[in-house]
């Protein structure tokens, strides 16, 4: 029977080895509520990530919404529409308003010479991502938010372990905010993090992420119930002994894929980011007028040969039903993300991806057989 093959498979190390892990939360009996594994989980994820304070969470759409709370986020916040929906839902879920501004051809990131024209006096944050792990234009951004007294969050959800310049990409901006989702590089099944600089605003974030506990009888805000449990905490820890391998495998099917598709008419790839250690996260190409097919027409091909790539990210946030009155919506703003999101396909990418199928999946693309 032929396997399908989808874009990401969750790494799942070997099942006897998560046994003890299990085993002492039972002794323990402690299941959440900032327990063992969960404080010695944000220790390893500091020194691993190259941070000084990180604080979990379930969800790295829980992470969203809390770090717009911990800045005190409010009025209208600048953004990309080219992303997961989660970036631009956190906004609306805190009452803020988003702005959206065209992205980048080369990178997918937000375009940063265009966020200056769009700040206005109820401006008051800069919500970039770095997409597919590809490093922001993190010193532009950051100059045009020290000028205009903006705070800097980083949708962080791709860039686990990501080094720009020699350091981590998660140091840049107020916060950073990681997802552990299933389909990310490093998973905890579900999970997040937000990465800050100082451990006063970690202990606000501590704060928040549990009801606004601040003690047992004082409740300093109205927080939400995003804390890690240990089950959660503890796979991280084991998850933790593997990636340097899987993210230099995800490296090698990266390089083969270019190898095999490089110079095929009609597929461009994006160009591999400058000063930067990646995490190769996604494999995206994008799918040219004059390529034999269109887009939609690939995907349906690798469909009909069991393998499930997606269209990532379509359709734009900005189309969707919820944002289509915002004036920043007009697709004449929007350009380049549109066409980007009309010829963009995300190929199989995740550890242990075979090299027979890389094969097969080049030869469609190359033949679109």
């Amino acid at each position: 029977m032929t396997k399908t093959t989808y874009v990401t498979e969750p790494f799942l190390p070997p099942l006897d080895e998560y046994i003890p892990y299990l085993e002492q939360i039972w002794e323990n009996k402690r299941l959440t509520n900032n327990g063992p594994f969960h404080r010695e989980f944000e220790s390893a994820l500091c020194d691993y990530l190259g941070v000084e304070h990180l604080s979990l969470f379930t969800s790295g759409t829980i992470a969203l919404v809390t770090a717009l709370q911990v800045l005190r986020i409010s009025g209208e916040v600048i953004t990309t529409p080219y992303s997961f929906v989660a970036t631009a839902h956190s906004l609306l879920w805190n009452n803020i308003k988003p702005v959206f501004i065209d992205i980048d051809p080369a990178t997918c990131n937000l375009d940063a010479d265009k966020i200056e024209a769009a700040i206005t006096p109820h401006t008051t944050a800069i919500l970039p991502v770095h997409c597919y792990g590809n490093p922001a234009n993190v010193e532009q951004i950051g100059q045009i938010a020290d000028i205009y007294g903006l705070k800097v969050i980083y949708d962080a959800a791709h860039a686990f372990g990501v080094k720009y310049r020699g350091e981590s990409l998660l140091r840049h901006g107020d916060l950073s905010v990681l997802s552990f989702h299933a389909t990310k590089v490093f998973n905890t099944f579900e999970g997040g993090a937000i990465v800050c600089p100082d451990a006063k605003t970690k202990q606000r974030i501590d704060f928040l992420k549990n009801f606004g506990f601040a003690n047992e009888v004082t409740v300093m805000a109205p927080g939400i119930n995003g804390k890690m449990n240990e089950v959660q905490a503890s796979f991280g820890l084991l998850q933790l002994k593997y990636i340097d391998q899987v993210i230099a495998r995800r490296r090698d099917i990266d390089h083969r894929y270019r190898e095999l598709l490089n110079g095929v008419k009609g597929i461009s790839l994006l160009p591999e980011p400058e000063d930067t250690q990646r995490n190769y996260a996604y494999f995206p190409i994008l799918v040219r007028p004059d390529y034999s097919q269109t887009r939609d027409e690939l995907y349906q091909t690798l469909m009909d040969n069991d393998i499930h790539p997606r269209r990532y990210f379509y359709p734009l946030i900005s189309s969707m039903p919820m944002y289509r009155g915002l004036p920043s919506v007009d697709a004449a703003g929007l350009a380049v993300a549109a066409q980007v999101a009309d010829q963009v396909l995300c190929l199989p990418m995740f550890p242990e991806l075979e090299e027979d199928v890389i094969e097969k999946i080049c030869a469609i693309v190359s033949g679109a057989r």
